[in-house]
């Protein structure tokens, strides 16, 4: 009977960044494990290439548009109902351990009467997670993000006196004279952390998973395990500093002609400093070898959660899913970071490990499907028996592909980029109104729409590396035209009535109901009302309706 479900979610890997999914130099032995344990989707997408709205749509199992959380620090208003909300009223208990990203809508909650230290509100305030223990990481010493005060004392009992030792331990090195540097300066990016393997974020954050598991007993729960690495700051502690020097690095995939006569809004982003950074030579080999390093640390912890769940003799009744936020561009396309839709930036690696024997004929499957974040909320609820809200969760359920009973559930997939908080938008001339990209993949082609400016276009069949874009190539304009409508059809769904399902509406006999509670529009007289009145009674009775 299924019972648990163990989400793990990386932040800012790659989907390519894994041995088995192809990368021939980093291996990841216990994340290779899960995929022969269960499917393997080889062609997923987040909703949004940028962490906190790519996350909401994760929690919510809606895209972008429909939650409205369209850019980091734009707070998921406070209504939306998220992955705890729909798992809570079956009994099942949803907590966090790591990062979530979120922003709560603190005006929606004071205009509400929400307190956020009260129990609805700090769900409310936590993406609708229990926070067993939360750990955004990305506070240095500013005001933006919260403090880890446990992660702080866990350190000090370690013997790290800092005050913030996130930053100046986890994420900093230190030279042969004592001095501090940075994590944030890739400069330092090929150097050990000061702290020690087991002091750093991804072993520290996978205990405090476990002791959750240990807590919870026999409750049924969904614990998201949310890392904060491979995202920067690209450091890492000893042995994984070193292990993965220049000859393991793959080269980064880019043309000169992406250079020549870039589309806008691509060519202004490859004018940010973090990909002119990657552009140089030295620090995207510094960089990428702290990168593999974090990916191999968290293979490695990987090996001890599934170790903990044997032991628990918990693995044959929990689903574990292991996916990524986004990817990260590396120097790829002369990008650095992520926010466009190449793969290296919108492509998720994801592995679903279903216990249950419906999924044994899949077991070891690369599904070739066309697959979407908001896909997981659904799976989840389904998985637990849970009755579909398609009114509400946008997403599919991907149980009928883990049982073998389909292939495919869509005939493409969409993700959504909101500029207007970037500089790039100020270099471009562009208002925040206008600031939207939005992609649409059919397996083939991607189609990127973007405000005021020619569409972006690329032929992945016959340029899988998305180096030549032909969205002002007149011969692809009947293609163009077609993906545009596709779109367009997209654009036109309902999305925001979630108050009612249209089960719930089909089911309704608006005509008979409005005469029975005295709603007499149309009527000439008392007779036709009659005649109405009384064929619903005939109906009732011979339906068995008595109320």
């Amino acid at each position: 009977m299924p019972k648990n479900v163990l989400f793990i979610m990386c932040d800012q890997l790659r989907w390519d960044y894994l041995s088995c999914t192809g990368h021939p130099h980093l291996h990841t032995p216990n994340i290779d494990r899960l995929a022969e344990r269960g499917v393997l989707f080889d062609r997923a997408y987040v909703q949004s290439p940028i962490c906190g709205p790519s996350r909401m749509s994760f929690y919510t199992g809606r895209y972008v548009s429909s939650h409205g959380s369209t850019w980091n620090g734009i707070p998921l208003k406070v209504g939306e109902m998220t992955l705890g909300d729909h798992l809570r009223r079956i009994g099942v208990r949803t907590a966090l351990c790591g990062k979530t990203h979120m922003t709560a809508d603190v005006e929606g909650m004071k205009r509400l009467g929400l307190a956020p230290d009260s129990e609805i509100g700090a769900l409310v305030s936590e993406c609708g997670f229990e926070p067993f223990e939360r750990e955004d990481g990305l506070h240095p010493d500013g005001p933006r993000y919260p403090r880890n005060e446990a992660y702080d004392t866990f350190m000090k009992q370690r013997g790290w006196p800092d005050e913030n030792p996130w930053n100046s331990v986890a994420n900093s090195a230190q030279d042969e004279n004592g001095n501090i540097l940075s994590g944030w300066f890739m400069e330092n990016a090929d150097k050990p952390a000061r702290a020690a393997d087991e002091e750093s974020e991804t072993p520290y954050i996978t205990g405090r998973a476990m002791d959750f598991i240990r807590e919870a007993g026999d409750t049924p729960w969904c614990l998201h395990l949310s890392f904060i690495k491979p995202h920067w700051p690209y450091i890492v502690p000893a042995p994984y500093h070193d292990m993965y020097g220049p000859e393991t690095h793959l080269d980064p995939v880019r043309s000169e002609d992406e250079l020549a006569d870039p589309h806008p809004v691509y060519g202004a982003f490859m004018q940010e400093r973090v990909s002119r950074a990657f552009c140089d030579a030295t620090t995207r080999t510094r960089v990428l070898t702290a990168y593999m390093g974090l990916i191999k640390q968290i293979d490695d912890q990987m090996g001890r959660l599934m170790a903990f769940l044997d032991e628990q003799g918990l693995t044959d009744e929990t689903m574990i899913v292991f996916t990524s936020d986004h990817g990260d561009y590396l120097g790829d396309h002369w990008m650095g970071e992520k926010e466009l839709f190449h793969d290296a930036s919108s492509r998720i690696p994801l592995i679903i490990v279903d216990p249950s024997s419906a999924a044994d004929a899949t077991r070891g499957l690369k599904s070739h499907a066309l697959v979407e974040a908001i896909d997981i909320a659904p799976t989840f609820l389904d998985y637990f028996g849970g009755d579909p809200a398609p009114h509400i969760l946008e997403g599919k359920s991907l149980l009928p592909i883990l049982h073998g009973q389909v292939d495919s559930l869509r005939d493409f997939v969409i993700s959504e980029y909101d500029y207007s908080m970037r500089d790039v938008r100020r270099r471009l001339g562009v208002q925040v109104k206008d600031a939207k990209l939005t992609m649409l993949f059919d397996g083939r082609w991607k189609f990127i729409l973007a405000e005021g400016f020619r569409p972006m276009l690329f032929d992945l069949q016959n340029d899988p590396d998305e180096l030549s874009d032909l969205g002002n190539d007149p011969a692809r304009a009947d293609e163009i035209a077609r993906l545009e409508r596709s779109l367009f059809d997209w654009a036109r769904r309902t999305s925001q009535r979630t108050t009612r399902s249209d089960a719930w509406i089909a089911a309704r006999d608006t005509i008979r109901g409005e005469a029975r509670s005295g709603i007499l529009i149309g009527y000439r007289n008392e007779a036709e009302l009659q005649d109405v009145l009384g064929a619903a009674q005939a109906d009732d009775t011979k339906n068995g309706n008595t109320s």
